[in-house]
């Protein structure tokens, strides 16, 4: 076990001041289908919150797409109406917050979720939907603290200048700190794990003249591949065998011309499989297929193949008692409560994802319970996962957490489905180009920012030299406001 160290954390008094909530929507430059939903716009929001930290202000940025049917996977909801429940829960957060009074980002972190929670519990709202909000504020509160501090994201944790008090919601990890358990410094690039979606065209040939894209970016996995370097991917599965069968046998194909033998995968499941023992018999279909067999060896991991509905329930354990040879599992969806991971992990499963909009916080303590497991000597899984995360804010933020928490390969997926920035009012994409020129590089003739992807991977010094993520102060000119209170 790694040498306890004592906390940093000098007192300090942090309230909210003042909130606004910026918006713009973005058309997507080809469909993105995941599970039950296809993407083909989604709004993009800023939240700034300006706080009072021991007496003077600070203001810090939260960014994330507002993406359709994931929080809820219902079927039968309508976008516009998605999109309003969204905008809620952030604004009910933002009201949450006025009434805190803070020792430290952690201690304001802590009253606002539980805060959250009970409103949410009130009002019938997910877990996973409600914390969306609270996500929101945090990420602000994180920027300003950091700011107000002069500290990185990833220092700023080592040295515990957030407060984060990980016995208060793990007790096994009581008496020591983050610097216990994260990396001493975060890999300055991380792999650019590539989405493959369910609908996305898989060889530049099968693409017919009216569904091409004609922005100078690549289209289909094999011409992707080529463009970026491509070598780590995460592969959709919708739980149809033969569909998926012959699906994943052509991208094996592709992948092997590619790449040869150096490249990784992971599965996502999206919650396609309700019943829990179907997906065994499903995944031992796909083992026994001859054409995929060389596949397995580089598979990472299978993410949420369960529906939330069943993810976390006795049934789950019984099956992975008698399932000895499976595969790494983690959740992603279900991850929607502190308590979720220790759930999970004492179901079987091997991990969970971090992705901002489920919370920093909770994922640093989900990292100290996997590192402490690994000390162990337990195998377990902290991804980086994403839903077309994009922009200047968004995006790097992402990126800085996913580093400082340890995480090397992430999901990207956003630069594939969305062409950079170029839907970003102009003050945004200047900004990004002028503070983070490793991580974006202007774009062909229209010269917008696009994700800068070289051998299958991305450079994000810039992002771990800025507080959390971005630098400077970006210019929302051109976002339309959007009341951040209801």
């Amino acid at each position: 076990m790694p040498k306890v160290s004592a906390g940093s954390c000098a007192t300090t008094m942090i309230t909210l001041k003042h909130a606004e909530l910026f918006r713009c929507d973005l058309r997507a430059r080809m469909p993105f289908r995941y599970g039950i939903a296809t993407m083909t716009w989604v709004p993009h929001v800023i939240l700034r919150v300006t706080f009072e930290i021991d007496g003077a202000t600070h203001t810090g940025l939260a960014a994330d797409n507002l993406p359709p049917k994931w929080f809820t996977k219902d079927p039968t909801r309508l976008l516009e109406d998605e999109v309003a429940e969204m905008l809620g829960v952030i604004s009910a957060a933002v009201s949450q917050a006025r009434a805190i009074r803070g020792t430290t980002a952690f201690a304001f972190w802590q009253t606002l979720y539980e805060a959250q929670a009970a409103w949410a519990e009130a009002e019938k709202l997910p877990p996973l939907l409600s914390n969306f909000g609270t996500s929101f504020v945090e990420r602000a509160l994180i920027d300003a603290v950091c700011r107000a501090r002069g500290a990185t994201l990833a220092s700023a944790l080592r040295e515990n200048l957030l407060g984060v008090d990980l016995g208060a919601l793990q007790p096994d990890l009581a008496g020591s700190t983050p610097r216990d358990w994260l990396p001493e410094k975060p890999p300055t690039e991380l792999f650019a794990r590539h989405t493959v979606g369910l609908s996305d065209p898989l060889r530049a040939a099968e693409i017919t003249p009216e569904d091409r894209v004609d922005d100078g970016l690549p289209q289909s996995l094999d011409a992707c591949i080529r463009f970026y370097g491509l070598k780590h991917f995460k592969i959709k599965i919708n739980g149809e065998a033969a569909r998926d069968r012959d699906r994943l046998g052509r991208m094996a194909a592709i992948l092997t011309e590619g790449c040869g033998d150096e490249f990784a995968f992971s599965l996502d499941g999206n919650e396609s499989f309700r019943d829990v023992a179907s997906f065994e018999g499903y995944f031992r279909d796909l083992l026994a297929t001859p054409a995929l067999r060389h596949l397995w060896p580089r598979l990472l991991y299978v993410e949420q193949p369960w529906h939330r509905s069943v993810a976390l329930s006795p049934a789950i354990g019984e099956l992975v008692r008698t399932w000895p040879d499976r595969p790494p599992i983690i959740i992603d969806e279900s991850d929607a409560e502190l308590a979720s991971l220790p759930t999970a992990l004492a179901l079987g499963y091997a991990g969970t994802s971090h992705k901002n909009c489920k919370g920093v916080f909770k994922s640093v303590v989900n990292a100290c319970i996997l590192a402490q497991l690994r000390c162990d000597g337990q195998a377990t899984v902290l991804s980086g996962e994403d839903l077309a995360n994009v922009g200047p804010i968004g995006l790097l933020q992402d990126l800085a957490a996913q580093a400082a928490l340890g995480v090397t390969s992430v999901e990207r997926n956003g630069h594939h489905y969305f062409a950079g920035l170029s839907e970003f009012p102009a003050g945004l994409q200047a900004h990004a180009l002028a503070h983070h020129g490793d991580l974006f590089t202007p774009h062909g003739g229209g010269g917008w920012p696009r994700l800068a992807i070289q051998a299958g991977k991305v450079a994000i010094g810039s992002a771990l030299c800025a507080p959390f993520g971005y630098g400077g102060e970006p210019d929302l000119t051109g976002m339309t406001p959007v009341a951040a209170e209801s």
